[in-house]
Order: C-alpha cells, then structure tokens, then sequence
C-alpha cells in the first residue's frame, strides 16, 4: 500500500508465524525499509545487551525493543552511548515514558487497547507522553501500540504521535468506508449502462 514506514515484532506475533525469530528478521528486513523494532528475550542486564547486540548485528533498521523495567532502562543508557536505537516497550505510566526517553530510547510504545481493557482510556496516555515529551524537547519518538481499531489510529494521529503500530485487520479497516463502497458499485453500474 506504500503507507507502512516500520514494524514491531514482539514474541507472541513472532511465535504465531512458526519461524525462526532470526530468519523471520532477515526476511522482514528484505521487504520494510524503516525501522523494525525486535524484541529482547532475556530480562536481566547481561543478557538484554547480549541480545540487543546480536540483533542490531542482522541490519542497521533494527530497533532493539527493551521492556519498561529497572534493568531495561539501564541497558537503554548503555546501547545509546553505542548509537543502538531503542524502542522501551509496555509502557503504562507517562513516567515510564520520560524515564525511557531520559534514558536515551529512540523509541517508547504506550500500549493504549491493554489500558482500554482495564477501563482506563488508553489515549490519554499517549496524549500526556506526546505533551511532555514537547514541553521537555525529548529526542523520542511516540509509537502508539495495542491499537484495536480506526478510533484509535484517528485519535492517535490527532493528538500528534509519532506512529502507531496497526495490526493488519485494522490496517485494512483504515481506508474502509460503505459509503466508499456503495459509491464504488454504483459508479460501475451507472457506467455499465453506459456500454
């Protein structure tokens, strides 16, 4: 469609293909020129930057996806001082979000359907991270994540964020509309008369 600028993969997604994490990477990196965010496994300091490093080693778009913890932020610190891009993942709080971007993140991904589903409004999240993050002038970019439908991508969008990350039902769901259809049919028949 020309309209996708990256992709996340996260464990659940990428467990759902059958593929090695690794060759389903490669083949990502083939197909998307932007960004792709690839999620660490490992939760303790060691083992995220093994990972982290390993990862960016597949191609220069890889984004290092890091859990919003303790130990996270801390690997975040030391893969900027690198030049590793990063994208602080699970993110609930807004300062969650300012410590991601304190800590040199690239990247942070507010999850706005998960706090939709404890009956929270999961925009407003991304709108106080969006507002804070002008305010301060952070060098972070806002990716709007567990979008469940085209209300969110819209209200997302008018409220400034960066990205969001779109699963493919509600991707095509986007440039949906029956009045677009209806038009559509009739347009044919009206010129299906005409031959």
């Amino acid at each position: 469609m020309g309209i996708i600028s990256g992709v996340t993969t996260n464990p659940i997604l990428v467990a759902k293909e059958g593929k090695d994490f690794y060759s389903l990477l490669k083949e990502i990196t083939c197909i998307v020129d932007g960004p792709i965010s690839a999620e660490v496994i490992a939760l303790d300091y060691e083992g995220m930057l093994t990972e982290a490093r390993q990862l960016t080693g597949i191609h220069p778009n890889i984004v290092v996806k890091i859990p919003m913890t303790t130990e996270g932020l801390r690997v975040v610190k030391i893969l900027h001082t690198e030049k590793i891009r990063t994208n602080v993942t699970l993110i609930f709080t807004a300062i969650q979000a300012l410590l991601a971007a304190r800590a040199g993140a690239s990247f942070v991904s507010p999850f706005v359907g998960r706090l939709d589903d404890i009956g929270e409004i999961g925009i407003n999240l991304v709108a106080d991270i969006c507002e804070i993050f002008a305010v301060n002038s952070l060098d972070c970019s806002v990716i709007a994540a567990s979008i469940r439908n085209p209300v969110h991508v819209l209200e997302a969008a008018k409220i400034g964020t960066d990205f969001a990350t779109v699963p493919f039902s509600v991707l095509n769901q986007l440039s949906a509309h029956p009045l677009t259809t209806a038009g559509i049919e009739r347009f044919l028949r009206d010129w299906e008369k005409l031959q």
